[in-house]
């Protein structure tokens, strides 16, 4: 099984500064964060929107990376595999390697960001109301900076569900950029700036 997506190139015909995958919450799909290709105003960079790999039980055209109400997680192991399998895949794809790819997702999608992620030699990882499903390791490896928002009045992921995934990737010695905003589960404004600030940031450091 692979990974269908949607793809933008450059709105300025030229090849890409970098490549910004965008992974979606639980019951939604690949359309969902699709307008942040144009609201992010990263004209030089190429996007890509993967949809989940199993459709949700409850919502109709609506796909899931596992099931959030299976006590194992039923589904999780084999999404995991599926999207680090598309990932090392790109390259081929696009020409532009990981080390200028920015991995991020929302809520669901910005939980197995930072499960795959912290995996791969990439430029970042942004973690949109995300959270951490596993107890992150120590690593000889290098850890791609993250960034991470979530808001204080979120009632689906709470945000003590962010501050532990903050300190317990600090634990193993991540670099990351934390962000909390007034609001609930969304996408404000604010943390569109946010990304589109981290993503410019981290690839100017890089030289």
């Amino acid at each position: 099984m692979s990974l269908q997506s949607l793809s933008v190139l450059p709105k300025n015909n030229q090849t890409p500064t970098g490549l910004l995958i965008i992974l979606h919450g639980w019951g939604a799909n690949y359309y969902d964060l699709f307008p942040l290709a144009s609201e992010l105003n990263l004209p030089d960079y190429a996007f890509e929107f993967p949809d989940a790999p199993f459709p949700h039980p409850d919502v109709p055209g609506g796909k899931m990376w596992y099931d959030l109400q299976s006590k194992d997680y039923q589904g999780l192991t084999e999404s995991r595999q599926i999207l680090l399998e598309w990932l090392l895949s790109l390259e081929g794809k696009t020409g532009i390697p990981l080390s200028r790819t920015f991995l991020s997702g929302f809520s669901q999608g910005g939980a197995m960001t930072l499960d795959v992620g912290l995996t791969l030699p990439v430029a970042g990882l942004v973690s949109m109301s995300g959270y951490l499903h596993f107890n992150p390791q120590l690593s000889d490896r290098a850890l791609p900076p993250i960034l991470m928002t979530h808001g204080n009045l979120d009632m689906v992921v709470p945000l003590a569900m962010a501050i532990a995934s903050r300190e317990g990737l600090q634990g193993i010695g991540a670099s990351v950029e934390y962000h909390e905003f007034s609001g609930g589960h969304e996408i404000p404004r604010g943390v569109i700036q946010l990304i589109h600030d981290f993503v410019l940031k981290t690839i100017s450091n890089l030289g």
